[in-house]
């Protein structure tokens, strides 16, 4: 099968991209910067230069493509608004997918987004999955909550550090998974014929919230969390700001993504019906627990070694000196 991934130098769109390969599948990605996806030609990727945002550049890229699974979203960095990409841009990808024949459509959401209209990502992600399921396309829509790998510069490494942990007040439960088990499922509903034109919850084993995050740090890496608590009137203080600027606007509108995890719902969901359909158990998914366990295990590891080799440059110094004041 040849896939086309889009977004695939993002956390998630390069796992797909090495899952897909992994399996068998003939992968090509469609990237802004050849130089930087050059890891996904190593990886046995196809490169397609081209961009969401300039439909005709999708032509190529679709020619021959089974079928597509689109991880894609804007960037804090980028030039263009989360309208511009995760709106407009999908819309013509969508349309262009429709076009060159793809056989399927995979599409990763967000869980709950369809109780959030005031915030515009949640909003463009729920209109996506309508548009998607409107276009005649096969889609499977992925309904995701939040990544593991986001919670090594959010907590593991403040709190090594012993830098600032920023909590908003009574932030919301949720329930993380590891990038590369969102990648085995989008993999996977590519041969589950039973997971055409259905949406599915794709979350973690359970819902963590922010200080029971905090608390596991403390304990695996032995350091104490220095916790600040951001008022959530300031930020919302912030985002009113930035929408009076242009260059402010992509900010804004991530500060509004606040509300959901300030909200003090749970963003989580069972995943009975998707184990069961995805054929995957879920024993094999990666937990909180051992994700962090295993990245302070390696990075304590690397701290002795780190520690040790200075201690032997110190010793191996002060022996230097001893032996030159001898000889004078």
């Amino acid at each position: 099968m040849t896939l086309l991934i889009v977004g695939a130098t993002g956390t998630l769109g390069r796992q797909i991209a090495k899952r897909a390969l992994d399996e068998g599948h003939t992968v090509r990605c469609l990237v802004r910067s050849l130089r930087r996806a050059s890891f996904l030609k190593e990886w046995g990727a196809e490169l397609i230069p081209g961009d969401l945002c300039e439909p005709e550049s999708l032509a190529n890229a679709l020619q021959g493509v089974t079928a597509v699974i689109d991880a894609a979203t804007t960037r804090p960095t980028d030039s263009h608004s989360i309208k511009e990409v995760d709106w407009d841009g999908k819309v013509t990808l969508i349309q262009a997918a429709k076009l060159a024949g793809v056989e399927r459509y995979i599409f990763f959401s967000i869980l709950n987004s369809d109780q959030y209209a005031h915030v515009p990502l949640m909003q463009i992600k729920r209109c996506t999955e309508l548009f998607l399921a409107e276009s005649g396309l096969n889609y499977t829509v992925l309904q995701t909550a939040g990544f593991l790998q986001g919670l090594i510069g959010q907590y593991a490494i403040p709190v090594l550090e012993r830098q600032a942990v920023w909590v908003m007040g009574d932030t919301s439960p949720i329930a993380y998974m590891d990038t590369q088990d969102l990648a085995k499922f989008a993999v996977q509903a590519l041969s589950v014929p039973e997971t055409v034109n259905r949406t599915f919850p794709v979350v973690g084993t359970r819902a963590w919230g922010a200080y029971e995050i905090i608390r596991l740090c403390e304990r695996l890496s032995g350091q104490e969390a220095r916790i600040w608590r951001m008022p959530r009137g300031l930020l919302r203080g912030v985002e009113s700001t930035a929408r009076f600027f242009q260059w402010g606007w992509n900010l804004a509108d991530r500060l509004a993504f606040t509300d959901v995890i300030a909200s003090g719902k749970p963003l989580t969901a069972s995943m009975e019906e998707t184990y069961r359909v995805f054929g995957i158990n879920p024993a094999e998914l990666t937990t909180l627990e051992s994700y962090l366990q295993e990245y302070f295990s390696r990075i304590m590891k690397k701290m002795k070694e780190v520690e040790s080799e200075r201690q032997k440059a110190k010793e191996k110094a002060i022996a230097k000196r001893k032996k030159q004041s001898i000889f004078k």
